[in-house]
């Protein structure tokens, strides 16, 4: 059955298909229309000069060409609803095909003109989840980028002090999460990326997963470091995870990080095509669980391996597929990041970026893992 003309109303900053179907970043929101074979992009008078050099659309069309007319007939400025109906009534189409999280106000508001409006079930766009060549490259260079920020880390705390309390000193002065966290993030930036929530966290703090990490770190402690800039040029994100003890790691510690390693060598060699993502997940538990690290809760707090896999990974840090909801095909890019969160030992967890290949997969990340920083 074919589909009705597609319509997206959104700002590409934060709008992943409009940046896919458009190759065009602004700060504000745009219309962009796909019909009959062509894309239509609606830009203000600010972006339409920029727009018509860098959109990867067949047409650019400027917003007061669509708003001025209308603001004559109502004898007010119209709403970004009102000139979107406009396009459409201009291209005699009554029915569009919008994204999952196209605003409510602007449906109605389009319905009101006479247009019906159906909201896509899944993906806008299905073939964002498996990458062309270009995007693996742009994917590899966020890689690139996000290994700058995890060698800045790394630097930082090779140049560390234990002082009083086992407490990190770097520079003369206590090294902090978000000491840590600032370096990482300005060499991402002198790298060509956009920082995005990096997260630092050691000992206790390192046993939740999206705790960013806050206050003095320690030696002997598991620090995690979890890196996932945006590539400022291309909009593709890296995604980056290293688990590190500054000085000497205990017994424990040590046999925590050669487990998390073990399974993320067990995920990539079973990445292939046609193999079950959740097959490969349920092993890795099962395999955690058999190494005396189950996966529970414990007087209401979660230990083990208690988080997914890994994540498709592109235009958003989060996108299809995920690693235990999919059955692998060549093009996909998927993080790979087990991890086992034990709290009396602490958090390991060790992620890189795959790309499945016709044969199995194609590592793109390039950082070596180690646990322990001299």
């Amino acid at each position: 059955m074919k589909q009705p003309p597609g319509l997206i109303i959104d700002c590409p900053e934060t709008c992943a298909d409009l940046v896919y179907a458009s190759g065009f970043f602004a700060p504000d929101a745009v219309i962009f229309l796909a019909h009959a074979g062509r894309t239509t992009l609606v830009l203000n008078r600010l972006e339409i000069d920029r727009g018509r050099r860098e959109a990867r659309v067949n047409e650019v069309l400027p917003y007061e060409s669509l708003s001025e007319p209308l603001k004559r007939k109502l004898k007010r400025e119209p709403g970004l609803g009102e000139v979107a109906a406009a396009l459409l009534q201009q291209r005699r189409l009554r029915r569009v095909r919008v994204p999952e999280r196209f605003p409510l106000g602007l449906a109605r508001v389009l319905e009101g003109h006479g247009v019906r409006v159906d909201a896509a079930e899944g993906a806008f766009f299905p073939e964002r989840e498996c990458k062309s060549a270009d995007e693996v490259k742009a994917l590899s260079r966020a890689s690139r980028i996000t290994e700058a920020g995890m060698l800045r880390g790394m630097e930082v705390l090779s140049q560390t002090v234990s002082g009083r309390g086992r407490v990190l000193r770097w520079g003369g002065k206590i090294l902090t999460s978000e000491r840590l966290c600032a370096e990482i993030d300005a060499a991402v930036l002198r790298a060509g990326g956009l920082p995005h929530n990096t997260i630092v966290a050691g000992g206790a703090q390192a046993c939740d997963p999206h705790e960013r990490g806050s206050g003095p770190l320690r030696a002997g402690e598991l620090i995690i470091l979890d890196i996932f800039p945006r590539d400022a040029r291309s909009g593709y994100f890296g995604d980056m995870t290293r688990t590190v003890v500054k000085g000497r790691a205990s017994d424990a510690q040590h046999a925590l990080w050669l487990e998390v390693q073990r399974g993320q060598r067990y995920a990539l060699q079973q990445m292939r095509p046609g193999q079950s993502g959740k097959v490969v997940e349920d092993e890795i538990r099962a395999r955690f669980a058999a190494a005396g690290y189950p996966t529970e809760q414990r007087e209401g707090r979660w230990s083990g391996f208690f988080h997914g896999t890994g994540h498709g990974l592109g235009l958003e840090i989060h996108e299809s597929p995920r690693f235990a909801r999919t059955v692998f095909k060549p093009g996909q890019v998927i993080t790979v990041e087990p991890g086992l969160y034990i709290p009396e030992i602490g958090g390991v967890r060790l992620e890189d970026v795959a790309l499945v290949t016709d044969q199995g997969c194609r590592v793109l990340s390039r950082f070596p893992q180690k646990l322990v920083v001299h």
